[in-house]
């Protein structure tokens, strides 16, 4: 039986509804369930998609969800349905010069840029909705092995909470911090430390899973193309000042998932796709439509690279 990893990258409103139509056409051309994945990474908006999963929410009831329809529970319809606002609420005037410092050791520019960004003051709890009719009490998700990712707004450094090893915290906790977006949520502190959106130091962290023994991996990453895909237009320009070192990073991060055994599958937006989603990953009103282009177009790219025996 194949050993099947799921890695589920960042992309906020927009970003998470393309994930669940690509995860439905998964679910409909592999006859594959996600939730049966031995290890689900999430981050930024792939992690609240990993803890659905983890819980036991299934792609039909995500897609149903994403409609507004009875077919998901009433968390789930509000989560999809009554997303954040296209724009943040006002920035604190702050940056963190620890992370510069990091960023241009590493020489990653979009963790030297966060550093430079005012912390955000947007409302997360919306998302304590959520997981809080998930996971009761507290807890984490019932699926063994669900990895949350976040980064230390110091040092860079990724924590995978869930993983073996890492601080043992509440899912709800978990959530947040991989969804504090630099200039828009807030960071949330875990054991004296402020974590950050884990997007920041990977859209991704593929490589996370080396070492896992995992047959094959499944990355759906909306904030990641392949090399020459750009959103077009002014806005377009400004995405990809993320999108573009997202892309390389995450190359790098498959390359050595694929250098220790593994097979990769990877489902990225297409041009086409992208013009749909538009360069603004938070904007409500391209939420359905992201979702409907992934129903639409994700299942032929699948055919050319079914995934192994089940």
């Amino acid at each position: 039986m194949t050993r099947r990893g799921v890695v589920l990258g960042c992309g906020g409103t927009v970003g998470s509804a393309w994930q669940v139509g690509a995860l439905a056409a998964v679910r409909e051309q592999w006859d594959w369930d996600p939730r049966d994945a031995a290890v689900i990474v999430g981050t930024s908006g792939g992690a609240s998609l990993a803890a659905m999963l983890g819980s036991g929410v299934g792609t039909d009831e995500l897609v149903a969800g994403q409609r507004g329809q009875a077919g998901a529970r009433a968390s789930v319809r509000r989560f999809f349905t009554e997303p954040p606002a296209a724009v943040p609420a006002v920035p604190a005037l702050s940056g963190s010069w620890s992370l510069v410092q990091a960023g241009r050791r590493r020489r990653a520019s979009l963790m030297t840029m966060t550093g430079l960004a005012p912390a955000g003051r947007t409302d997360p709890r919306f998302l304590d909705a959520l997981v809080d009719d998930l996971v009761q009490d507290g807890a984490w998700v019932a699926h063994p092995a669900v990895w949350v990712v976040a980064m230390d707004a110091k040092t860079g450094e990724r924590t995978a909470f869930g993983s073996p090893g890492a601080p043992r915290v509440a899912m709800r906790d978990a959530v947040r911090a991989s969804w504090a977006v630099p200039g828009w949520y807030p960071p949330v502190t875990i054991e004296g430390r402020k974590y950050l959106d884990g997007g920041v130091a990977s859209t991704g962290s593929v490589d996370l899973l080396v070492g896992q023994g995992l047959d094959e991996v499944l990355v759906v990453t909306p904030m990641a193309s392949d090399k020459g895909v750009r959103v077009s237009g002014v806005g377009g320009r400004f995405e990809s000042l993320m999108r573009v070192p997202m892309s390389r990073g995450l190359d790098r991060e498959i390359a050595a998932l694929e250098a220790d055994g593994v097979r990769v599958v990877r489902i990225y937006p297409s041009a086409a796709e992208l013009a749909v989603m538009g360069p603004n990953f938070m904007n409500p009103r391209r939420r359905l439509p992201a979702m409907r282009t992934a129903l639409a177009n994700v299942p032929q790219r699948l055919g050319a690279q079914l995934g192994g025996t089940q």
